[in-house]
């Protein structure tokens, strides 16, 4: 592709993710997404074959950076492999108190497509949920803990639970509240104690 045709394509990423993002899949029209990327409706097809194309697109130009986010977090963070895994539950609690944060776009995604399972989208968000469990079971693996894989699993549970309370109930701490427990499930398998 020219590169010319790369950086439209991003403009219509970047305009479906902030568009996407903060009003949802649903309400927000093809029209809109050319409108706000500067190009027409054709120009968008040219790119994206269909609405769920772009959707799915949307969601996978999300995946790495997420992915990169929570890896920085967590190997930012100083202390035991408990605090570490606390310390990405204590930086989504921060970002949660952004006046533009509107939860997690996967779960946000998947839930508007609740009734079509074979949606590519909700294949990427499935994915990306899944990348990021083996992530963070690699990285209890590495500590030597056992059961890794259950231990990720459980810790998932909790974030994307807790995603869905302050969504509920706009309160950001409960993902500060899931954070603690979290470590305590990590400090509890012998990887060090959690700061109180």
């Amino acid at each position: 592709m020219p590169r010319n045709a790369d950086r439209t394509r991003d403009r219509i990423l970047d305009a479906a993710n902030r568009l996407f993002y903060g009003e949802g899949i649903r309400s927000v029209s093809v029209d809109a997404v050319a409108e706000r990327a500067g190009v027409t409706k054709r120009t968008l097809y040219y790119h994206f074959k269909t609405k769920d194309e772009l959707v799915a697109a949307y969601l996978e130009s999300r995946d790495q950076p997420n992915l990169a986010l929570f890896a920085k977090w967590f190997d930012e963070a100083e202390g035991t492999l408990a605090d570490k895994v606390e310390a990405i539950f204590a930086n989504l609690g921060k970002s949660a108190r952004h006046r533009k944060w509107k939860g997690c776009g996967f779960l946000r995604t998947a839930a508007e497509l609740a009734n079509m399972p074979g949606h590519p989208a909700v294949k990427v968000g499935a994915a990306h949920k899944k990348k990021f469990e083996a992530w963070l079971g690699r990285m209890i693996e590495a500590e030597g803990l056992p059961d890794a894989s259950l231990l990720a699993r459980q810790i998932v549970l909790l974030m994307d639970g807790a995603f869905s309370l302050v969504l509920v109930h706009r309160d950001p701490t409960y993902i500060e509240a899931a954070g603690r427990a979290a470590a305590a499930l990590v400090a509890r398998s012998g990887a060090g104690t959690a700061h109180a």
